[in-house]
């Protein structure tokens, strides 16, 4: 009995030690079961993000694909008065994310303001309907229309809705689809180069099928239905957001705003000013004035995060004119398409199809460059400097405007012939669209090269805290662009009397006008190829950074400096001379 009672003891304490180590592991099985859901909800929030990006991009693309279209046809307008419309509304869309920004972070609640932007662009993407529906496809009888809006109403609510809707984009861009909610912190040079670059390549493949499906329906099957199609697409990115019930949303550090970095600049222009009057300078850099050390009310790393963003000022800067150029795709050029011969055996193929073969490019490029890149260099190359891409880009750019005026003085050498758009009757010339291939193609190249490149450097050279901030300013001087090219527009028209940018193309030098750009391109990509050294040193620093931070490189530091230390030790001797005496 004795025995057996001892047997029975040591089972059960067997039993005991198996059930702890059980419980033990227990925790470990949830680890990793809450790590495999963390992931999980990872990727259903990158793909959510990913979704309502790409229905904005649709809604967005869907409103300007047939824009001069509509202003001219429908509103009566001239050709410069639509391309200003056109341009000032891309541009109003690219600065609006800034101040929905500023506003997230300073006066309203994050969720709030999403909730508050979602219903603009729903309301400015249902108002649409409204302006480009006289309802003439619905009657109750031949002699009596539903409903009917004179030009002036119909201009008041067009512009309404464009406003609400770009304010719309600015909310779903800023707070919702920015950047950092991509998690793109960690990622080395080449991870970044390929994001961006699939990054926009999805855009564009987004546009592309746009401009196809929605220009057609818009311009030939049913017109005044296709500005429905934006709305149902923002039905699409409601539900999206509704999916995951706000965890979706971003909240970004609060180490860094735009107020502190204009806080920054206005605290070092004072000091400036007043050690100017009062005392001499004494600083490398004029953001210096900003520090507390110089009487300043920023911190050190503050000063030195703006500093590093203030270098990339002349990037930005030299962006502005890519910009303007760009912006003759929706403008310029889809005048030229629009007054050329559309009829393709039979059909009768839609203006804004044409800026497809600008797209085209891009997605050709794109997967070349990154079979190139992945094939040739190794995950800690960069490959080649993105300068190059860029300075070669801008010099497309500048020959795309330059063949487009050549194109502008061929296309007048066709005979006139009569065409139907949206059912208005118009004289064009019988040129075949295609001729003006060229232009769009090296305006296709040119953004392949030069947006993922410049989007690089300005997330990559700046501080971690301030990257949200660095794309901001990209922004605001893309936009900047976008109304330069609408100030063009202007000036050109009103300082020749319209000669240069005329309403009747066959009457006008809009080639002039083309040439003008040009040349000013050509200037500023010359300009930017003077100071593209200085961005190849600083992506060079930063690269080396980058791999000084690795693992493996740190190990491999660690090993040469353990081998130095024991080579050192044999050379020298352990005893000194006077101690072997």
């Amino acid at each position: 009995m004795p025995g057996a009672d001892r047997r029975d003891m040591r089972e059960k304490q067997l039993l005991n030690h198996t059930a702890d180590e059980e419980q033990r592991s227990l925790p470990g099985r949830s680890n990793h079961a809450g790590n495999l859901s963390q992931s999980e909800k990872k990727l259903q929030e990158a793909i959510c993000v990913l979704l309502v990006e790409l229905c904005e991009r649709f809604t967005f693309f869907g409103i300007v694909c047939n824009m001069i279209l509509f202003c001219t046809v429908k509103l009566g307008y001239h050709n410069y008065q639509a391309a200003i419309v056109n341009m000032c509304f891309v541009g109003t869309s690219m600065l609006t994310p800034v101040l929905v920004g500023w506003l997230a972070e300073c006066l309203v609640g994050r969720i709030k303001l999403v909730c508050i932007c979602m219903f603009l662009h729903f309301l400015g993407t249902a108002l649409l309907p409204v302006v480009a529906f006289p309802f003439e496809d619905i009657y109750i009888d031949r002699r009596h229309i539903l409903h009917t809006l004179t030009k002036r109403e119909q201009k008041i609510v067009f512009y309404f809705a464009l406003l609400t809707a770009s304010l719309g984009i600015g909310g779903i861009r800023a707070i919702v689809c920015p950047l950092s909610a991509y998690n793109l912190e960690d990622c080395g040079p080449k991870e970044l180069l390929s994001f961006f670059n699939w990054f926009y390549w999805l855009i564009n493949l987004n546009s592309a099928v746009v401009f196809v499906s929605i220009s057609y329906i818009q311009q030939s099957v049913a017109r005044n239905l296709g500005f429905l199609i934006p709305f149902v697409s923002v039905l699409m990115a409601i539900i999206t957001i509704h999916m995951v019930r706000g965890e979706m949303i971003y909240k970004p550090k609060t180490d860094s705003s735009l107020l502190t970095t204009f806080g920054v600049i206005a605290s070092a222009l004072k000091m400036c000013c007043m050690r100017y009057h009062y005392v001499s300078g004494g600083v490398t850099n004029w953001l210096d004035h900003a520090k507390e050390n110089y009487g300043g009310q920023y911190s050190e790393t503050q000063v030195e995060s703006i500093k590093s963003l203030a270098r990339l000022f002349p990037l930005f800067a030299f962006q502005i004119l890519y910009r303007t150029c760009i912006m003759q795709i929706p403008s310029g050029y889809y005048l030229q398409t629009m007054n050329s011969n559309l009829n393709f055996s039979g059909f009768v193929l839609p203006v804004a199809a044409m800026s497809v073969i600008s797209i085209v490019p891009l997605l050709i490029l794109v997967p070349i460059l990154e079979c190139i890149n992945s094939c040739l260099f190794s995950s800690k190359d960069t490959g080649h400097s993105p300068t190059i891409y860029i300075v070669v880009g801008q010099f497309s750019a500048a020959l795309s405007v330059m063949v487009a005026g050549f194109s502008e003085i061929h296309r007048k050498h066709f005979p006139q012939v009569e065409q139907t758009l949206s059912e208005e009757v118009l004289l064009v010339s019988s040129m075949p669209c295609f001729h003006l291939a060229p232009q769009y193609i090296l305006l296709g190249v040119a953004e392949a090269l030069v947006t993922p490149s410049c989007s690089l450097l300005s997330f990559r050279l700046v501080p971690e805290r301030i990257r949200g901030i660095s794309m901001h300013f990209l922004t605001l001087f893309n936009g900047a662009g976008c109304f330069m090219g609408a100030f063009f527009v202007q000036t050109a028209h009103a300082g020749t009397q319209g000669n240069w940018f005329p309403h009747l193309l066959h009457e006008g030098k809009l080639e002039r006008f083309f040439f003008f750009l040009a040349s000013l391109m050509m200037v500023n990509t010359l300009g930017f190829w003077t100071i593209a050294h200085r961005y190849d040193n600083l992506n060079q620093e930063y690269t080396n950074e980058f791999r000084g931070s690795l693992p493996e490189e740190k190990l491999l530091k660690h090993e040469k400096a353990i081998k130095h230390y024991d080579s050192v030790l044999e050379s020298s001797p352990i005893l000194s001379p006077m101690e072997k005496t």
